[in-house]
């Protein structure tokens, strides 16, 4: 169960044993789904037309930027960046659900609103990302920037990439694009977590539990659901924070063509409908509903099945 329910017959996890499960959560989710991350970057970032006909256009699908990914640069681009990603993930996890679990129990001790409802979970699930968004927001941009230069390198490794910006943009350059990402990450997480919770009442609705243990594909398969739903709602956003946070870093970028610098959330927005229509605002989506589906699914999964594990173990022990 995914946060506080004073109903349930089972465990209540320690707060430790919920860091670590989401620690855990996040480590392997973002291992198995690195690739399909780059590829969205790559196209998130690129100004042309995500279309065959465009000439300019360096990727235009997602099996071609794979091929051509791996031609360029090498199986091991696919994970670039992975390292601040990794850490990105594993702290992110562990704040997240941990934040999580204190909301939605201080909200049912408050007698606010029932816990299982909807809006609670999306409170909560939002009020949790974004403090694990403030936490970890620099780890997020240092991904950004490793996983979307191309080759030569700008940045070797991860202490160079520090050091460098650091140098060369000012403490600040780490909190890029903080404010679209703080928007953007409240409703998809709260989306994330209240659909996750509606699609597992529905998918008992329409499959009654017989006894049999099917509990782990009912959690991935309604992590997959609520992660699609959510990322399509606040797509557009995600969009906005990556190009953000790539500001400065325009001539690692000249090689995949055509770079622009912005001044804010406003004039970003505005270049982007001038130059590329509202569609420009959705590029990448098909690899982001890939990753989408498959992380959240992975997210929800592996967290339930650590936290029953945690349980089982401590019972045994008494």
């Amino acid at each position: 169960m995914v946060g506080y329910d004073a109903k349930a017959d089972v465990r209540s996890n320690s707060k430790l044993e919920v860091a670590v499960a989401g620690s855990v959560s996040g480590f392997v989710t973002r291992a198995l789904i690195s690739p399909l991350d780059v590829i969205k970057i790559r196209f998130q970032l690129q100004i042309e037309r995500l279309c065959p006909s465009d000439p300019n256009a360096k990727y235009h699908g997602i099996f071609q930027a794979a091929k051509q990914i791996l031609q360029e640069e090498g199986p091991r681009a696919f994970w670039k960046g992975h390292v601040p990603a990794q850490i990105l993930s594993i702290g992110y996890g562990a704040v997240q659900f941990l934040a999580f679990e204190e909301l939605t129990e201080l909200l049912y001790q408050a007698n606010l609103y029932q816990t299982h409802q909807f809006s609670a979970h999306f409170v909560c699930g939002g009020l949790s990302a974004g403090t694990a968004t403030l936490t970890v927001h620099p780890v997020d941009v240092l991904r950004t920037r490793l996983a979307a230069q191309g080759e030569p390198k700008i940045y070797n490794n991860l202490r160079e990439a520090i050091r460098t910006m650091y140098k060369t943009e000012g403490p600040f350059v780490f909190y890029k694009a903080l404010t679209p990402t703080v928007i953007a990450i409240f409703p998809y997480a709260g989306l994330q977590f209240s659909c996750y919770r509606s699609l597992k009442r529905a998918y008992d609705w329409l499959i009654p539990p017989d006894g049999k243990q099917t509990g782990n594909l009912k959690n991935l398969l309604c992590g997959c659901g609520s992660g699609v739903i959510s990322k399509t709602f606040t797509y557009p956003l995600d969009l906005i924070k990556k190009r953000l946070q790539v500001g400065g870093f325009e001539h690692a970028r000249s090689a995949f063509g055509q770079v622009r610098s912005y001044r804010g959330l406003l004039d970003l927005t505005q270049q982007v409908l001038q130059e590329e229509g509202t569609r420009g605002f959705f590029k990448g989506l098909s690899p982001s509903l890939m990753k989408a589906a498959l992380s959240t699914g992975f997210m929800f999964f592996w967290y339930e099945l650590f936290c029953n594990l945690f349980h089982c173990i401590r019972r045994e022990d008494r």
